[in-house]
């Protein structure tokens, strides 16, 4: 099995700069409809094409390479490329930085556990694998290598006008890792100018996924400081509270308890569905679910709860031999 991480490491600079795809083997690799030999063309689309034909290879692309939130070799191969087209064409660039997060990560599925939130590489799935067979912890490490050799391109769409390619690209920067040094500071400091709501937490979770790995005390205990600070706005203090979670053990304090019954009204929550992390888990509820989880795993999820309903109303149509969902 031909591994993606050699692959990548062998792409010159001058293929990426210059969009060269026809010197990439795209087809020795499959995404989850068959073969990497149709991504070019879906690439050009979304250079090129009109908005109709572009917002169309978008989506058509996402579903190749991450088809319901889950990773492929080919989606690794595509990140410089997605990397270098969200710079130049204004016109996608917050779809385009989204994606190049999503094939960057493992998905979680909708877990967003204190092990699972920030985590970016799972190793309890480190024997899984993806369409073309290889495993996809070879997939996610050479997307987050990829990722990283364009961290100057990345950071520089942290100024980007548009909020929303604000908050994607911090989710893409999070999956960088934490040897690139710079990124943390860079975060940090876009955070200190920052006026959105959605983008602030998208800042503080990248900040606390990159130390997540290492569960760097550091890092921990700002998010401490932020979460218990009565001045911060609200949605700061929230965001450093889910990402300060992941980042210790022991149970949920008392006071954390109370920030979050307090603070997180129909209001926030409105303001940070965009937020990456919380969109993934539920479009319209990601806060709310995500503190469930964070502060109760031993109950059922909100998606959990929708499988037992589906589950109780086959097993009254169809009898008791339903197979449990």
């Amino acid at each position: 099995m031909e591994d993606i991480r050699a692959v990548m490491a062998a792409m010159p600079r001058e293929v990426k700069d210059g969009l060269r795809y026809e010197t990439v083997p795209w087809e020795r690799f499959n995404h989850y409809f068959g073969t990497g030999a149709d991504v070019p063309g879906l690439l050009e689309t979304i250079r090129l094409g009109d908005d109709t034909a572009s917002g169309h290879a978008v989506g058509t692309l996402w579903n190749r390479i991450c088809h319901q939130g889950t990773t492929s070799a080919v989606g690794a191969l595509t990140v410089p490329f997605l990397i270098r087209i969200a710079l130049a064409f204004p016109r996608d660039r917050a779809a385009l930085l989204r994606l190049v997060g999503s094939v960057s990560r493992e998905s979680n599925f909708g877990d967003t556990s204190r092990d699972h939130l920030l985590c970016t590489n799972d190793p309890d799935r480190s024997g899984w694998y993806e369409p073309g067979g290889g495993l996809v912890a070879w997939t996610v490490q050479a997307a987050r290598t990829a990722a990283a050799a364009d961290a100057d391109i990345l950071l520089h769409l942290l100024d980007d006008s548009e909020p929303g390619v604000r908050w994607n690209v911090a989710f893409t920067l999070a999956v960088v890792p934490r040897s690139v040094g710079e990124v943390p500071d860079r975060l940090r400091a876009r955070l200190a100018v920052e006026d959105d709501p959605a983008v602030r937490a998208s800042l503080i979770l990248a900040i606390g996924q990159l130390a997540w790995e290492q569960r760097d005390p550091a890092t921990a205990e700002q998010m401490r400081v932020w979460w218990r600070d009565e001045t911060r706005p609200d949605d700061v203090r929230v965001s450093a509270g889910l990402a300060w979670l992941c980042l210790v053990e022991g149970d949920v304090p008392d006071e954390l308890h109370e920030l979050f019954d307090t603070l997180v009204t129909e209001q926030l929550t409105a303001r940070l569905s965009p937020v990456p992390w919380l969109s993934n888990v539920n479009d319209d509820h990601g806060l709310p679910d995500c503190i469930e989880q964070l502060c109760h795993p031993e109950r059922p999820t909100r998606q959990g709860r929708a499988l037992t309903a589906v589950h109780d109303a086959l097993l009254e149509q169809f009898g008791s031999g339903t197979t449990r969902l």
